[in-house]
C-alpha cells in the first residue's frame, strides 16, 4: 500500500530551490525520499508562483487559528468568571429585613382601604 504524505509549502520552497541552484532530480528524490515526478510538479508550480499564493493562503490560516484560541481562551476565562459569580452569588448571606424579589423597587404604600 502506498503511502501518502503531505509536505509543507517551506519544504516545497526548499527542495526547488535545491533543484534550481544545480541539485540533480535524482540526488534530491533519493535524499529526501520522493519521486523525481514529484519535484517536477513542484518546480513548475514554482516557476508559475502557486507557492506564494499558497503561502499566503497558509498564513492567514495561522493567523485565524492563533485568533481562533485566543477566542476560545477568553471564552473559558469567562464560564470560569461565571461559574465562580454565580458560586458567590448563591452563597452570600442575604438581608433579613429586605424583600428577596428579584424585582426592586420602592415599597408599596397601602392604601386607603387597609388604614382604616
Amino acid at each position: 500500500m502506498a503511502k501518502h504524505r503531505s509536505h509543507s509549502i517551506e519544504f516545497k520552497r526548499q527542495v526547488v530551490q535545491e533543484y534550481l541552484s544545480g541539485e540533480t532530480l535524482h540526488g534530491l528524490a533519493r535524499r529526501h525520499d520522493l519521486q523525481r515526478q514529484l519535484i517536477r510538479i513542484w518546480v513548475s508550480k514554482y516557476e508559475e508562483g502557486a507557492f506564494d499564493e499558497d503561502a499566503q493562503a497558509a498564513d492567514l490560516i495561522q493567523a485565524y487559528e492563533a485568533r481562533i484560541a485566543a477566542l476560545e481562551r477568553l471564552v473559558g476565562k469567562q464560564a470560569l468568571e461565571l461559574e465562580f459569580l454565580k458560586g458567590a452569588l448563591k452563597n452570600a448571606p442575604r438581608p433579613r429585613n429586605e424583600t428577596t424579589s428579584v424585582i426592586t423597587g420602592p415599597m408599596a404604600s397601602p392604601s386607603r382601604k387597609d388604614v382604616d
